[in-house]
């Protein structure tokens, strides 16, 4: 009996490699060899990335809290110590936002912490 190889599996998902490759430079998009490397090698850095990306906004709201709360006479790790002592339950992400969005409000939290 002859082998069978499954060509009609075997073309779509190196189809569906090729259409991840398109836009990558040289061989890179139409190789499928080198596109193959190039698109694992692409997917690692995204999954790094999503890992990043919360670490990134979680250092750059605290940047911003800091900077909003420096004009009070404060430091950030005073501000944070404070909020948690009177049980304000508010994440880094809406205190950022107040800071950089609504001054008046950012100013009425840190009144209510001192």
């Amino acid at each position: 009996m002859p082998r069978s190889k499954n060509a009609v599996a075997a073309r779509a998902r190196r189809k569906k490699a090729m259409k991840m490759a398109r836009g990558y430079y040289g061989a890179r998009k139409n190789v499928w060899t080198v596109a193959k490397n190039a698109i694992e090698k692409g997917l690692k850095y995204a999954y790094a990335g999503r890992k990043q990306r919360k670490r990134q906004f979680r250092r750059l709201w605290i940047q911003r809290i800091n900077a909003g709360v420096r004009p009070h006479g404060m430091s950030y790790s005073e501000f944070i110590g404070k909020l948690h002592a009177n049980n304000i339950d508010l994440n880094r992400k809406v205190l950022a936002d107040l800071a950089l969005n609504h001054p008046a409000a950012f100013k009425a939290v840190v009144d209510q912490v001192k």
